[in-house]
């Protein structure tokens, strides 16, 4: 993706480097495993039970503190966030306008190490990237990345990180048009479609990142879109189940399988249209 040297958003908050939480002391991957099968891009019942399975999977902690410089790298990649989020915030007003949507509110990105405090609650790296909506933040600890393509075999590269941090973005979207309140309401009416609700807006996140992806084409390079189809496959249900119970089971999915993710993704990188991203109707029927 081309992004040096380009306009950076300001609405970023970069705690990296200025950490202190509690973090689990044992049975640490496989508990690490089970909360981003959980809580993977933003989903909010995964936020709400992330913290309980954190709590069973080990009875020791260490309350950690550090306060350091960063390094050229890390300084490096929050110029790159500050740039990817800068994107967001040009597309989504202009796409806010054309369709009289009102005015897009830009959300702040938080970047962190090892454990956040938020307005959802506490939560550590093993909680994933994700979208709070009571503060309308990102929250981010790009070491997930490393674990994206170690643990589940995603391609890496910056259009991955790119396309994560545009679902999240997608979940602002929701929120900022009503659609995550009408969702939660919708679940608490009907318990029996509570998780097809939840992946029909994973989905729809997926569907907006790749709107995204399309009013952004002039800084695509070879091999982004590649990117970020791995990544979306690496995360399906299907694929998070695979590898931490050894078996599929479609009914408990919460974010759609890999295939659905990909699907969504390039059909409103296709298309640009947000009036194609009715996901509810497709996965409700």
């Amino acid at each position: 993706m081309k992004w040096q040297g380009r306009r950076q958003s300001g609405n970023v908050d970069d705690r990296r480097g200025m950490s202190k939480g509690k973090l689990a002391a044992g049975g640490g991957i496989v508990v690490t495993l089970i909360v981003l099968a959980l809580n993977f891009f933003g989903g909010e019942t995964g936020q709400q039970l992330a913290p309980i399975v954190e709590q069973l999977g080990g009875s020791q902690s260490t309350q950690q503190t550090e306060q350091r410089d960063l390094t050229a790298q890390e300084k490096e990649m929050g110029n790159f966030m500050a740039t990817v989020l800068a994107d967001t915030e040009d597309v989504w007003s202009q796409i806010f306008k054309d369709n009289n949507l009102g005015d897009y509110e830009y959300p702040k990105m938080v970047l962190f190490t090892d454990a956040v405090s938020t307005a959802c609650g506490n939560a550590s790296s093993a909680s994933g990237p994700f979208y709070c909506p009571a503060d309308q933040d990102l929250y981010m600890d790009l070491a997930f990345f490393d674990e994206l393509k170690t643990r589940f075999g995603a391609q890496g590269g910056d259009f991955a990180i790119a396309y994560v941090t545009a679902h999240e973005i997608g979940h602002h979207v929701q929120t900022l048009l009503g659609t995550s309140q009408k969702v939660r309401q919708l679940q608490q009416q009907n318990r029996n479609e509570a998780n097809q609700l939840s992946v029909a807006m994973e989905l729809q996140a997926d569907f907006y990142a790749g709107v995204w992806a399309h009013y952004n084409k002039e800084y695509l390079e070879e091999g982004d879109i590649e990117e970020a189809m791995s990544a979306a496959n690496a995360v399906g249900d299907d694929a998070i189940q695979k590898k931490t119970q050894g078996s599929v089971r479609p009914d408990s999915f919460t974010h759609g399988s890999s295939e659905q993710r990909m699907k969504w993704f390039m059909k409103g990188y296709k298309t640009g249209d947000i009036k194609q991203g009715d996901t509810f109707s497709e996965i409700l029927n």
